[in-house]
């Protein structure tokens, strides 16, 4: 038995992938890690078993006639987390059988990650701090000359994550720099902390100022889970993650959460089918716990260039 074990550096060079997504993979579950001290590692073994994991087709149903085969390479995801997006994600992996592979890396990276051709799907809310709209600003600036469709997705509602019953009374931007308030951010790239950033500055609080600004998570539920376990006071994050824990929320902005279809050659049969899908009456009616969210505008094609005008 190969008994070696990789870094997370070394596991992202085997897979092509970058480190962020080999740490939320293993933040998720879906390949086992070991430390050895404050240092991570994976077993040879299970980057084995997670290979094949990620080979096994889904078994085809005679009584679907919509159904297509899957791509020889899984359709990739990229971008910002989100509850309504992992649902999408298995709902439609069960019902088109085909393999979406998400990677939760934060809005930025995964729209660079679709701009350099490096996965299908980005899943986005980026807020352009001179026009105050989202996503748009971004995705003209990069993708002139890509065949592309930005098809709007939700509108989340952000807010400050306090504990139950708000013990320090957080309300405000300014509580934030409190010497008895301890806060915990998302990860630089992400739109939530572009979010913040953006709400700071038009507060004139510098962020030096707030305690924990450098303390970072990488999805939402890890930075709540920081309140639940009494670790922090405060959090910046979307109301689903607070309902999730039992804690309070303090709504402050209804935010645009976009999906970014970028088509090749080799993906374009699989990106109309899951454009139709999440357009459908089935996937609307599947999405039950909508606390945080309106769906109103879901499927709604808000942008594409020429050449994909016939296809969506």
């Amino acid at each position: 038995m190969d008994e070696r074990a990789f870094t997370p550096d070394e596991v992202a060079q085997i897979f092509q992938i970058s480190k962020h997504t080999v740490y939320e993979l293993i933040k998720r579950g879906e390949l086992q890690a070991f430390k050895i001290g404050n240092k991570m590692r994976i077993e040879h073994v299970e980057l084995e078993r997670y290979k094949e994991s990620m080979k096994a087709p889904a078994k085809k149903s005679a009584d679907a006639p919509n159904v297509i085969s899957m791509p020889a390479v899984p359709i990739r995801l990229s971008g910002s987390h989100d509850f309504l997006v992992e649902h999408f994600v298995k709902q439609a992996g069960s019902a088109l059988n085909f393999q979406i592979q998400p990677s939760f890396i934060g809005s930025l990276e995964g729209l660079m990650m679709l701009y350099r051709g490096q996965c299908d799907i980005a899943a986005i809310h980026l807020l352009d701090p001179a026009s105050q709209e989202y996503n748009l600003p971004f995705i003209h600036q990069l993708f002139v000359y890509e065949n592309i469709a930005v098809m709007r997705f939700a509108s989340r509602q952000q807010g400050i994550i306090v504990a139950k019953g708000n013990p320090k009374n957080i309300h405000h931007f300014t509580d934030l720099t409190r010497k008895d308030v301890q806060f915990v951010n998302r990860q630089k790239g992400a739109g939530t902390r572009f979010l913040l950033d953006s709400m700071l500055s038009s507060h004139g609080i510098n962020p030096s100022k707030i305690s924990g600004y450098a303390n970072e998570e990488w999805n939402h539920l890890s930075a709540a889970s920081y309140i639940n376990r009494g670790m922090a006071n405060v959090a910046f994050g979307i109301q689903s993650a607070a309902s999730q824990l039992g804690l309070d929320f303090v709504p402050v902005a209804q935010e645009k959460f976009d999906l970014v279809f970028r088509f090749t050659a080799e993906n374009k049969a699989h990106l109309i089918a899951l454009i139709h899908y999440l357009q459908s009456a089935s996937f609307k009616d599947s999405l039950t716990n909508l606390e945080g969210y309106s769906i109103k505008d879901l499927g709604k094609i808000i942008y594409q260039t020429s050449q994909t005008e016939e296809l969506v």
